[in-house]
């Protein structure tokens, strides 16, 4: 596998962390900021509001607005709204996500294509959304050394860089009260047990400390001291590690940053449910001047300040075609969120359903439909007549991944 260096990554218009996308390719010049944000020549429409004055303040009643035009003044980050149309966060969202183009294969690629946690509940999911954004991805790829897996949100199996786990747990972690309590409590006891011991099955770690249910054990994840492994079958195995050293409320802020790259623009409210955490709204403000507030088809939203020239630059042509498996970082929507992304209600409830999520098929930057698989048999559901080069497209791409299994593609109504 060919590393990639981190100037190809940039010349190619993608991410380097922990800086935002850069434009790729021929861009138009930019616009002075007070024309492209709508403001007047000379000045902007209300004066009297400014930048950030603080990084972290309250309401006069001490709480965090959750909608950004209640936000008070201190938090406000720009006077004038962006506004952003869906062919511009579609385009944004596949180019941070790296669907429109794969990356060379190399660790700086797989940390990109984890920037946001890999989802792997449905066995190998994170091997499928990998290989949609990198190159060379093999059946275990998810096992490279710069990976790690943890139990994420609602207990979900997520792939995350090993450099990254304090992000992905201690950003979770209860700021205080009995939910901190219980996660720090439960990770001393594992602590105790498995100190030093190789692997055990969760199960038997249960066992072994006379819970009732062993399931409770993964609350001890957020104190970023527990990693599994899960290969797909039976249980996961479980042991300790030293505690990440970075502060949680960085982690938060960091974890904030990392899904309003990914799927900006957001709300504290869909930051929260992803992260699966209560109150995320503070932790969300905490970012002050870092935001910028801007009108959506779907409502107010923030994006982050860095990132908004990547919104307004010229987009990346789209791949032909992707399969995204079930709850890939591009489609894990909840909301209004998912009427941006699908706007024909039958085809949400196809591609969100009650069970377990379908995979998506992404063609020529669109979700066209969904698609399913029994080891190496892969069924397509499409939404409507596909072109012909659609369908090519998309069984080429069916043939390329990375399954142990031989793989044969059909098509269903």
């Amino acid at each position: 596998m060919r590393l990639a260096r981190s100037s190809d990554a940039r010349r190619r218009g993608f991410l380097s962390p922990p800086l935002a996308s850069e434009a790729s390719g021929s861009r138009p010049p930019a616009k002075p900021d007070a024309e492209r944000r709508g403001e007047p020549e000379g000045g902007r429409a209300q004066p009297g509001i400014g930048e950030v004055a603080s990084s972290r303040c309250s309401t006069p009643e001490g709480v965090v607005p959750t909608n950004p035009a209640q936000t008070p003044h201190c938090y406000r980050v720009r006077m004038s709204r962006l506004r952003l149309e869906r062919d511009q966060l579609l385009a944004y969202r596949r180019r941070v996500s790296l669907l429109d183009q794969r990356l060379p294969a190399g660790p700086e690629s797989l940390h990109l294509a984890a920037w946001a946690g890999l989802t792997d509940s449905m066995p190998r999911a994170a091997v499928l959304s990998i290989h949609a954004r990198v190159e060379g991805a093999t059946p275990a790829t998810w096992e490279d050394p710069s990976f790690v897996q943890v139990w994420g949100p609602r207990f979900s199996v997520y792939v995350v860089a090993a450099q990254d786990l304090a992000v992905f747990s201690l950003g979770r972690l209860p700021e205080s009260g009995p939910r901190r309590k219980r996660a720090e409590d439960l990770a001393a006891l594992l602590h105790a047990l498995l100190d030093g011991s190789p692997p055990i099955p969760f199960g038997e770690a249960g066992g072994a400390l006379g819970l009732k249910d062993p399931n409770v054990l993964r609350y001890a994840a957020t104190t970023g001291t527990v990693l599994i492994r899960w290969e797909g079958a039976h249980q996961p195995t479980m042991w300790t590690v030293p505690a990440p050293g970075m502060d949680p409320a960085e982690a938060r802020r960091e974890l904030v940053r990392r899904h309003l790259h990914i799927f900006g623009p957001s709300t504290p409210e869909a930051f929260s449910h992803w992260a699966g955490i209560r109150r995320g709204e503070r932790t969300f403000f905490d970012l002050g001047n870092e935001l910028v507030p801007v009108d959506t088809p779907i409502g107010d939203a923030w994006i982050l300040a860095k990132d908004e020239d990547a919104f307004l630059g010229a987009p990346l042509p789209p791949a032909p075609a992707r399969l995204l498996p079930s709850g890939d970082t591009y489609y894990l929507l909840w909301g209004r969120d998912r009427e941006l992304l699908v706007d024909d209600d039958d085809h949400r409830q196809e591609l969100w359903t009650s069970r377990v999520w379908p995979g998506a098929v992404l063609a020529d930057g669109e979700i066209v439909g969904t698609w399913r698989r029994t080891r190496g048999k892969l069924t397509v559901f499409p939404w409507g007549e596909l072109t012909k080069r659609m369908v090519d497209a998309i069984e080429t791409e069916a043939m390329t991944l990375p399954l142990t299994d031989e793989i044969t593609v059909s098509w269903g109504e």
